[in-house]
């Protein structure tokens, strides 16, 4: 007898663990942004001489316990598709989530596959750990994109 796969089970634990860290990186790399000043804050990934692109955090949005912020690539590589994500942060939880990415809005914590648009099980975790990824190269190689005088 074949049995089906097993169900995807959402790790509460490890998405929590994300955010939370998510959430550290980002207030290392904008530790400003609920004053909002800078609006934008851009970090620079070069390898030699030659510019690889880089990181623009945007705030989008500043409330009492959130700010919204468009994180984005910027002077990219040509032949890659330059990322771009919406995340949330909650200042009073010290998590910060993606809530979209490029054209998708919304993402549920789950998805049965295969699925209309072709979201992986996992979406909402991968996207999470793609941007805690994402800043921590940022934070280790990144440098300001202009000089200091």
């Amino acid at each position: 007898m074949v049995t089906g796969r097993e169900r995807y089970r959402v790790d509460l634990c490890e998405l929590q663990a994300s955010c939370e860290a998510n959430y550290q990186r980002l207030m290392k790399l904008l530790p400003d942004m609920r004053t909002a000043s800078p609006r934008v804050r851009r970090v620079a990934l070069s390898q030699g001489e030659h510019l690889l692109g880089v990181l623009a955090v945007d705030v989008l949005e500043n409330c009492p316990y959130t700010t919204s912020l468009r994180v984005r690539q910027e002077n990219g590589l040509p032949w890659l598709p330059a990322p771009q994500l919406e995340v949330r942060v909650y200042h009073d939880a010290r998590m910060a989530e993606v809530v979209g990415a490029a054209e998708s809005r919304r993402f549920l914590g789950r998805y049965p596959y295969p699925n209309e648009a072709m979201h992986q099980p996992d979406e909402k975790t991968q996207l999470n750990l793609f941007l805690g990824e994402w800043l921590s190269h940022c934070q280790a190689l990144g440098h300001e994109l202009e000089p200091v005088l």
